[in-house]
Order: structure tokens, then C-alpha cells, then sequence
């Protein structure tokens, strides 16, 4: 039995003609077998912010670039009344949409990291990762990781206003991100928990509403047909577009507790914050993800919103975002007690 539009959560109109653009320009520029998306066209629904040089509310950014041959670069977002005050943690973020859409200088998630890094308050490093299907797995998380080895570098300098510059005593830091980003954000921990930083020390990871997935159909995706941003259509073709030839959606680093899991029971995974809401068709395979931490004996914490739909944190009007915003602050505060 599918859920029916006059069960879902009324939105305002803005929202929803937002969430209407947004899945047409999915749905009508990228093509059916999952071998390309028009970015040009792409472009034109997806708005860009650029740096801010001056105080945005107490948030200023810069863009950074690390590899130009494969354009790999990140957006630096520092609070600027957090500065020479006190130690604040980094929180490398990465953006969600499928693997294959939006970049971290996308508007909407320009405006989030700027919350993140006033609200937490923190150092915030949002990756723009190279996209499917002209980079697949596993180019993202190569970026990702890369990032990281990169701002861990004593020769970068960004991190150098905010405190804890004895070179004895490591930065705290933590990886989140949100859909496709809440996936990036799992595996690219789980490579951080192996590595030895020389400044860097992986607090834990933040997963809104993570992009995880498998052959079966859950309860969840079967039911909530025609919900905002998601649909088994639409994930089937992230997933085509994401993974290397001849690979199905139990590849290890989709359904990444399911028949091809890795174990990370022996791992140093560190404690992890979830986001799940009642209206996304993702749902039960975030559920999975976190019994599967469990299971691995490790910390994990849940929190669901019921009403809430996918990608809600994008639309800070939404009561359901202050609160997120509020047990990401809540969470990372108690990570660096620990």
C-alpha cells in the first residue's frame, strides 16, 4: 500500500514549488541509463553563492583549492566571533545530492554550512567532490579523504585563529553530511579511524538522513511512493550512475551491512548522530545502518522527526531544522567532553 499526498505534511507554497523545480530538473536532464546529466542545464536549477569575504552574521568563507587537475576544492567557512576566543572543533561536511547533483557552493547548502559553522560553532570544510557519472566510485571518497589529508597538512594555515595551536594537542574534528553526503561521510570515517592524523582527531560522524540502499524494496520505499525529492526511481539511477559496471546496489558501500558488508566490528569507529524522518522513503535502510552500528558495538545515536520529508534541513523555515541544528550542537559538545 502506497502513502497518499493528503497524509503527508502540509508545506508552504514556496517549499513546495522549490521541491517541484528541483525534481524536474532531476527527472529531465539526466538521462535514463544513468551515463550522464546535461550540467549546463543542470546549472540553471541549482544557484551558486560565492565566498564571503565579509562577515555574513559572524561567518566568513573562502574557497580552497587542493588538486586542480581534477578541480577538487573546498569552501572554508570560519566564525569570526568564535575566533582567538576559544578551541572549536572542524567539521568536514559533505553535500548530498545522489552522488551526481549540486556542489558545495550550491546556495542551499552555503546558507547550512553557514549555520553549521555560527550555530556548533565551528570550523566548517564543505568538499566539493567530483560528480557521477563522469567520476564513479570511487572518486568521491578519494576526494573526500583527500581533503582531509590535505587540511591536516602542518603547511595549511586556515585553522590557525581558532585556538589549540599547541602542536602537541590535535584538532578536534568531525564528518558529516547529509544524504549522499551522510553515506561519503560513513566511509570516509571509516578510512579516518585506520589513518594517523598528525594534527586531526576524529571525534564522530553526523549523517543527516544518510543515502544508503540495497536490492531488496524496504517497507519504507514501497509505501511512501510519490514523496517529496525521493522516489525507487530516482535512487535506482544514483546508484546505476555511482557504481563502476557490473555492479548491483549490494555493493558494500551502498547496502554497507548487508550480504557484501565489511566488518567493522575491530574498527575505531567513532560514536555517530543520525537523522531519519517519518516521510523519506530512505528511512528503513537509515534504521539498518544504525542497527548495523549497534551491532558492531558501536555508539550510535538516533533521532527521528516524523514529519519530516528528505533534504528538510534545507529549508531553515522548518521547525524541524532548528532542532536539528540544536542535537548536532548537543552532540558534538558531548563528543569533545568524552
Amino acid at each position: 500500500m502506497s502513502s497518499t499526498k493528503k497524509n503527508w505534511p502540509k508545506l508552504p507554497l514556496g517549499i513546495r514549488l522549490l521541491i517541484a523545480a528541483h525534481s524536474m530538473s532531476v527527472d529531465a536532464f539526466s538521462r535514463y541509463d544513468g551515463s550522464a546529466v546535461n550540467r549546463r542545464l543542470m546549472n540553471l536549477f541549482d544557484p551558486k553563492a560565492s565566498p564571503s569575504r565579509k562577515p555574513d552574521n559572524g561567518v566568513v568563507s573562502s574557497d580552497i583549492v587542493v588538486d586542480t587537475t581534477r578541480k577538487l576544492w573546498f569552501r572554508l567557512y570560519s566564525n569570526t566571533t568564535a575566533a582567538g576566543k576559544m578551541s572549536i572543533p572542524i567539521v568536514l561536511y559533505f553535500h548530498g545530492g545522489g552522488f551526481a547533483y549540486m556542489a558545495a557552493n550550491s546556495m542551499s547548502y552555503d546558507d547550512l554550512c553557514k549555520r553549521l559553522a555560527r550555530e556548533i560553532p565551528a570550523v566548517v570544510v564543505s568538499v566539493n567532490y567530483r560528480l557521477s557519472p563522469e567520476h564513479r566510485y570511487p572518486s568521491q571518497y578519494e576526494d573526500g579523504f583527500d581533503v582531509l589529508k590535505f587540511i591536516d597538512n602542518p603547511d595549511f594555515e586556515g585553522f590557525s585563529a581558532f585556538g589549540n595551536t599547541d602542536t602537541s594537542s590535535k584538532k578536534a574534528f568531525f564528518i558529516a553530511g547529509d544524504s549522499a553526503g551522510g553515506n561519503l561521510a560513513h566511509h570516509v570515517a571509516l578510512k579516518a579511524c585506520q589513518h594517523q592524523f598528525s594534527r586531526l582527531k576524529l571525534h564522530g560522524v553526523i549523517a543527516l538522513q544518510p543515502f544508503f540502499g540495497g536490492e531488496e524494496r524496504t517497507e519504507s520505499e514501497l509505501k511512501l511512493v510519490g514523496a517529496p525529492l525521493i522516489s525507487v526511481k530516482r535512487t535506482d539511477w544514483m546508484w546505476k550512475a555511482f557504481l563502476p559496471h557490473g555492479y548491483n546496489r549490494d555493493h558494500h558501500v551502498v547496502n554497507v551491512f548487508g550480504p557484501n558488508a565489511v566488518d567493522i566490528s575491530d574498527l575505531p569507529f567513532p560514536p555517530t548522530l543520525v537523522f531519519i524522518g517519518g516521510f523519506d522513503p530512505l528511512q528503513d535502510w537509515q534504521r539498518k545502518y544504525v542497527e548495523g552500528l549497534n551491532k558492531s558495538g558501536k555508539h550510535v545515536y538516533k533521532i527521528e522527526y516524523p514529519n519530516a520529508f528528505h533534504g528538510f534541513y534545507a529549508f531553515p523555515q522548518l521547525p524541524e531544522t532548528s532542532l536539528l541544528m540544536a542535537e548536532i550542537k548537543s552532540f558534538v559538545l558531548k563528543q569533545l567532553d568524552q
